[in-house]
């Protein structure tokens, strides 16, 4: 058997699930094993449903022919993001490195192998898009029987190419931040600035679009994609090769996506090393002082609770998978607030809305909701149960009681949250001209809101603890404690925006919110004594 694939099957059969359904005769584990499958499928059942959605609206406005295009956008969209906060935990930094490393493996090959595992294992999210799409294209079209086949196939290589340019931009990341010695930070850093301009980019071309004289034909949705297929040149082969059975078009898709897979990993692999040992090293302080006087030069007493919140929070800067998954919500939020100081709230409402008939005095009540979307949909405390992994024992041999490890967990996630989501709520409902009584409200619902979300992602990450993880994105991004928690988080929130905002238009909206934070108040603390009774 070939080498790489030796090694591409161990690192598979490693983390596979079914591997553990088949083997484990623990129930409680299986049974797990059976939620985290039927999660998943709920997952990819909610993305083909929005693809199949988006392209009936197509077909029905006569644009079927521009499905192709607009499949192979939305897979280029979603790989490079899934891949660009892979990069770090898999390809880089990850837990079975010196293993790895010392096995008769070239770094280049140890390198590609884990590029190979993380296309693996994100190609159910593609599928799903390409083969929804694919179905209602035939409806639409009446394409032919060869058309099938072309699109399976291609859309095996369709997420190659944006995965490859995902991967060099992480490991720019990982260079660039590996040479400095709070690495983790900087690496953090850089991949905020990274999105920040990919997003403000967006904008300005958007922007562009409705200001140059064009805009007429941009404005028709078929012309708008056929003109990003002819910037972003894997689209149109694909489309190409979809609609007219090109052959070229499919030679150079599979031809140019193997080419950059071996390009890339010429100068990652002899980077790899350097890259690894730099992110593993750990940088000494020179001028620590240890001192008999606690209170002056030396350490300084702090509460239980206390430390085991810095302790988490010490944990969440030495990863930059933590820290980009932990603290994206709250750059949103800093952005939010500043950006309110500069423009006008009702241009905002007006771009985000598109021009939809809602004030800002209608949204009044809806604000800690709307900032509670950007700190709430990610938890701290649905995932760091799991990331004690195989120190746990270290945990459990230390003379503290469960419950105060995960009330230390749960106060590092409002330390986390509140600050930025009480900056937000307090900027955006000032520069909308909230009343007084109305900003205080907001406020003591949003801590409310953070709170809840505490407690229900303990709840969920204490419930489906998962230590035997060998990369930590594996918890962070993919864990079942954070997909529970995730799911229902979002789905209410946005249920909760309209709703509020339909109902402050008939009731006093300081009484719509007094309501809500007894209703809040009420279920932080179930969730709090659930969490608890878990431990």
């Amino acid at each position: 058997m070939n080498r790489n694939i030796v090694l591409l099957k161990t690192l598979m059969l490693s983390t596979s699930s079914w591997n553990t359904y088949k083997y484990c005769n623990d129930k409680k584990v299986r049974a797990k094993v059976v939620g985290g499958f039927v999660g998943r499928l709920i997952l990819y059942a909610m993305l083909m449903f929005y693809s199949i959605m988006q392209c009936v609206g197509y077909g029905q406005m006569g644009l079927a022919s521009s499905i192709p295009v607009l499949c192979a956008l939305v897979i280029a969209g979603l790989s490079f993001f899934l891949t660009f906060f892979k990069t770090n935990g898999y390809l880089f930094n990850f837990k079975e490195y010196d293993m790895l490393m010392s096995l008769p493996w070239k770094p280049s090959e140890v390198a590609a192998c884990k590029f190979l595992y993380m296309y693996i294992k994100s190609l159910p999210w593609y599928l799903s898009v390409s083969l929804s799409m694919m179905v209602v294209y035939g409806i639409y079209t009446g394409a032919s029987v060869a058309v099938y086949p072309v699109w399976i196939i291609l859309s095996f290589v369709m997420p190659v190419i944006p995965m490859l340019i995902a991967s060099f931009f992480g490991f720019l990341i990982a260079r660039a931040g590996a040479g400095f010695r709070n690495k983790t930070i900087v690496q953090t850093v850089i991949s905020f600035v990274f999105i920040f301009l990919i997003f403000a980019g967006r904008f300005f071309i958007e922007n562009m679009f409705r200001e140059d004289k064009t805009a007429e034909v941009l404005s028709s949705i078929s012309a708008a994609t056929d003109k990003a297929a002819s910037v972003y040149l894997p689209a149109r082969w694909f489309a190409s090769s979809i609609t007219t059975l090109s052959l070229l078009d499919m030679a150079l898709l599979v031809v140019v996506s193997s080419a950059l897979f071996a390009v890339v990993f010429i100068p990652v692999g002899r980077s790899y090393r350097k890259i690894n040992s730099a992110l593993k090293a750990n940088a000494a302080s020179r001028n620590y002082k240890l001192s008999g006087d606690a209170g002056r030069n030396g350490l300084k007493p702090k509460s239980l609770l206390n430390t085991i919140a810095f302790k988490e929070f010490k944990r969440m800067t030495g990863s930059p998978t933590y820290m980009t998954n932990a603290l994206i919500g709250e750059l949103f939020c800093v952005i939010a607030g500043i950006a309110v100081l500069f423009v006008d709230i009702d241009t905002i409402i007006r771009s985000v809305l598109q021009d939809a008939p809602v004030t800002k005095e209608m949204l009044y009540p809806a604000i800690p909701f709307i900032v509670y979307f950007f700190v709430g949909m990610v938890a701290t405390t649905a995932f760091t149960p799991s990331l004690e992994g195989r120190n746990y024992w270290i945990v459990k041999s230390l003379p503290i009681p469960p419950r105060k490890l995960y009330q230390g967990k749960m106060l590092f996630n409002m330390y986390l949250t509140v600050p930025f989501a009480v900056f937000a709520t307090v900027m955006i409902s000032i520069k909308a001209g909230v009343p007084v009584l109305s900003l205080i409200l907001s406020v003591v619902l949003i801590l409310c809101l953070c709170a809840f979300s505490t407690c229900w992602g303990a709840v969920c990450g204490i419930k489906h603890m998962k230590l035997d993880w060998e990369n930590e994105v594996e918890v962070i991004k993919q864990g079942t404690g954070v997909t529970l928690y995730l799911l229902p988080n979002m789905f209410v929130t946005m249920g909760l925006i309209a709703g509020v905002v339909a109902l402050g238009t008939v009731v006093d909206y300081n009484a719509v919110t007094g309501i809500l934070i007894a209703v809040v108040s009420v279920l932080t603390v179930v969730f709090y004594k659930r969490a608890l009774a878990k431990t």
